[in-house]
């Protein structure tokens, strides 16, 4: 496959994953598109990421948090460079991610629910359920930026370190209080939260499914990420505010409600006409056709959004008779619901004639939306995800060669990065403490002698790999 002069061509090699074509480079020659490409590869190349500074360099951020809501601010801030001091209890850490893990499987004494959302931490283990714990909490709060908790609303006011206390400690510091359902309100006295519950009050599950079918709940825990997404850029933005006023304040975050945030055009439809939105599966529709069809190989997604779009892909069914045919010739013909089902009938005939590849070769050459639905292995041997780093691989010197998501944002300037995986429990417990407090040894071992701090116990989920020796410790 060629290109004219100034044209850029796509040069095409088959990944490890069979059936998969991934799009390996642009060339050509001349100014224009090809020059382009060029450029923004070298601007975002991988081999020049950590030579180049952190956005958030200097921010400190106390993580008082638990399960995944929680944890995954300090997990997106930390990637861009904040300093990240995560919490936990002595012993046995987070009672939850630390033992809840997939199918029950556990690798090297860890939970692999545990690694996504605390890589770049630090972990240190405070109870502040004992007075000692409290004044410790309160030393590393001032010297802190933010802090972030998930609990029930109430609880950090009632151990003595909520808002209202840090702050007499340092004035300006920004608390993030994430959980179900808000700081106050009829809905949030005393009522703990999951990330299903959320996307039930949300109406995100009333959504979800397929016609005639019960809701349904995401494949992921959508709620948990949004909700840290969007707490971490409440962060960033009160941290904004701060530099410009010398203020901190308080942030209070529901989940159910960023969920209703998220919900498109759902709230105005039912404003407007009085009706539930209803659930059509994997078909959207706002537009036709949009749907994940079955092909000869797994399954691909198509979707054509304009009369241009349908016209390629008309084209690459080799049916242009369908372009002119008055009941798919506009947008507006498309979506009356006959139509709308006689269409993706025919659609998923000719799906079915192909493999996922040719779908996708068809989709690039006629300018149509197609994609395959792509798996673990599609995704970790794709040349595209690892060449711009979203498939990062640490070499952890606590658990070895660790395959990780990476930072979804690129940074020309100051882009994200993985430094480490997550850790045991109180790992960096001296490092911390003695940093950043100035305590010494004698001290630290009072506090362990009264169940204040400590490491991890025997436990799995808790404890370093068998084998492990201290290879990797910081202080």
């Amino acid at each position: 496959m060629t290109g004219g002069r100034d044209e850029p061509f796509v040069e095409w090699r088959r990944g490890r994953a069979p059936g998969l074509r991934v799009k390996l480079r642009i060339a050509g020659e001349g100014k224009g598109l090809s020059d382009y490409f060029r450029w923004t590869a070298e601007t975002f190349a991988m081999d020049k990421v950590f030579e180049k500074p952190e956005a958030l360099h200097g921010i400190r951020i106390l993580d008082m948090t638990n399960v995944i809501l929680g944890p995954v601010v300090g997990d997106y801030l930390g990637e861009y460079g904040a300093e990240v001091f995560r919490v936990e209890l002595p012993g046995r850490g987070d009672p939850t991610m630390r033992v809840v893990t997939p199918f029950g499987i556990f690798w090297k004494n860890a939970c692999p629910g545990f690694f996504p959302q605390n890589r770049n931490k630090y972990f240190i283990t405070i109870d502040v359920r004992k007075p000692e714990g409290v004044d410790l909490f309160k030393q590393l709060a001032r010297r802190c930026d933010v802090v972030v908790e998930n609990f029930i609303a109430g609880t950090m006011d009632e151990w003595g370190i909520g808002y209202r206390q840090l702050r007499e400690v340092k004035p300006d510091i920004i608390m993030l209080s994430l959980n179900g359902f808000g700081q106050w309100g009829p809905f949030s006295i005393g009522r703990p939260s999951w990330d299903l519950a959320a996307q039930a009050a949300s109406g995100h599950a009333a959504i979800t499914g397929f016609p005639g079918r019960p809701p349904g709940k995401a494949g992921l825990y959508l709620g948990d990420y949004t909700g840290g997404l969007l707490g971490a850029i409440a962060v960033l933005a009160a941290l904004h505010y701060r530099e410009r006023t010398g203020k901190g304040q308080y942030i209070d975050y529901a989940q159910a409600e960023g969920l209703i945030r998220t919900m498109d055009w759902t709230w105005v439809y039912q404003g407007l006409t009085g009706r539930e939105r209803g659930r059509y599966g994997n078909r959207d529709i706002s537009f036709c056709p949009s749907d994940i069809f079955r092909c000869q190989d797994g399954f691909v997604a198509i979707a054509a959004a304009d009369d241009e779009e349908f016209r390629g892909l008309c084209l690459a069914m080799g049916r242009p008779d369908l372009i002119e045919d008055e009941r798919f010739r506009t947008a507006e013909a498309r979506l009356k619901e006959e139509h709308a089902l006689e269409l993706l009938q025919i659609i998923r005939d000719w799906a079915a004639t192909k493999t996922r590849e040719e779908i996708d070769a068809l989709g690039e050459l006629y300018r149509f939306g197609s994609a395959p639905v792509m798996g673990f292995k599609d995704q970790n041997y794709d040349p595209h995800l690892r060449a711009r780093g979203m498939v990062w691989e640490i070499d952890d010197p606590v658990y070895g060669r660790v395959v990780e998501v990476g930072p979804v944002v690129k940074m020309s300037e100051t882009p994200g990065r993985l430094r480490w995986s997550a850790r045991p429990v109180g790992f960096d417990n001296e490092y911390v403490f003695v940093k950043m407090l100035g305590l010494r040894p004698s001290e630290l071992k009072a506090l362990e002698e009264k169940g204040v701090i400590g490491k991890w116990a025997p436990l799995l989920g808790s404890m370093p790999p068998d084998g492990w020796r201290g290879e990797g410790t910081i202080f």
